[in-house]
């Protein structure tokens, strides 16, 4: 434990962790409820190289402080077995909450959270269940919490979803935990099953360079594209319902599609997914998102989809590798950003240091 003399920390511990954001290559929006629990959710996805981070410093002087240095915002309270969630960091105290009630009996504990991500909140790759692996993964670490993957992703799920009822699906706790390319099924009752998919690393390499990741600049509102879309399951709006179907059923055509390294193919399909997808909910496209889809079809693209629930975010597009340069520049002409990226191959990681 740190001790503090005249200032100065001797014996410092840190506890870091790193959770890596996903791309939704496939099935988007069919991992979430009541849709997964009556007809069942299958999800294609993949990790990058782009992160949420997680440092603890344990204290000693009865204080709690999370500080989220990416967005600017910091609490600071006296250490409790339950902290009020009042709109700041809400995140931050759910996770406190559930590991001290769940894991620590009831007793507080005293330290300080330092968070931040690569990819801003509401971009479509999973930031803020990612950033909630990432701090549950830090506590595994710092309390030495018997979890394997499966329970983190459950618990991580359980804490955004149920503890503190945001709006959401459930891949992206599982994608962030698990790593790698996974293709995953929903049932009813919260079971998942995760499929690693073992994937040459000449198809990845291909795939990569026949890819092109657009930020629109455009940080959206998921939960009120998802509320629409559960809205629209609970009415049994057959529209809404025949798009997840027809979602689902691309996700395993774009698997294996994937696995043999047709990349064509999967353009075909994913542009046929994206059509599927404006038909969960209304605004899951815009006038901002079309004009770039626009933009780059017209500079070479075969096809691209949003990542996530749509409304802004990132657009990835797949190109014959020969266009891309032309893609990328005639894309960096609009007001977004192209992001480059890399696939990986490993999920969240905890460490001291």
């Amino acid at each position: 434990m740190m001790k503090t003399v005249g200032g100065t920390e001797q014996n410092r511990v840190l506890i870091r962790s790193k959770a890596p954001l996903r791309l939704g290559l496939a099935g988007g929006g069919t991992d979430v409820s009541p849709y997964c629990d009556e007809y069942g959710g299958m999800i294609l996805n993949a990790t990058i190289d782009m992160h949420t981070f997680c440092t603890i410093e344990p204290l000693d002087n009865g204080r709690i402080i999370f500080e989220a240095s990416d967005l600017g915002q910091r609490c600071e309270c006296k250490t409790s077995e339950h902290i009020e969630i009042d709109g700041l960091l809400d995140l931050h105290k759910g996770v406190y909450n559930r590991i001290v009630k769940d894991f620590n009996g009831g007793a507080p504990l005293s330290f300080k959270m330092t968070t931040f991500s690569d990819a801003p909140a509401g971009s479509g790759l999973g930031t803020s269940s990612t950033m909630v692996v990432a701090m549950v993964n830090s506590f595994v670490e710092w309390l030495g919490l018997p979890l394997g993957e499966y329970d983190m992703a459950q618990l991580a799920y359980q804490i955004e979803r149920v503890d503190l009822g945001f709006s959401g699906g459930k891949q992206d706790q599982y994608a962030a935990t698990f790593g790698g390319f996974n293709f995953m099924e929903f049932y009813r009752n919260d079971r998942v099953i995760v499929n690693p998919l073992r994937i040459k690393n000449r198809i990845i390499d291909e795939l990569e360079l026949s890819m092109v990741l657009y930020y629109t600049g455009v940080s959206r509102d998921s939960a009120s594209i998802i509320d629409e879309q559960i809205t629209n399951t609970k009415q049994k709006n057959q529209q809404s319902i025949q798009a997840m179907h027809d979602l689902k059923n691309d996700a395993v055509l774009i698997k294996e599609a994937i696995l043999k390294g047709n990349i064509r193919e999967y353009a075909e399909l994913l542009g046929r997914s994206w059509l599927a997808k404006k038909n969960l909910a209304h605004s899951v496209s815009n006038p901002t998102i079309e004009a770039a889809y626009s933009v780059a079809l017209q500079a070479g693209a075969y096809s691209g989809k949003v990542s996530g629930a749509g409304g802004g975010g990132f657009i990835m597009f797949v190109v014959d590798p020969v266009a891309r340069l032309n893609v990328v520049k005639e894309l960096n002409k609009l007001k977004g950003t192209v992001v480059n990226f890399h696939f990986i191959k490993y999920g969240v990681k905890g460490w001291r240091a």
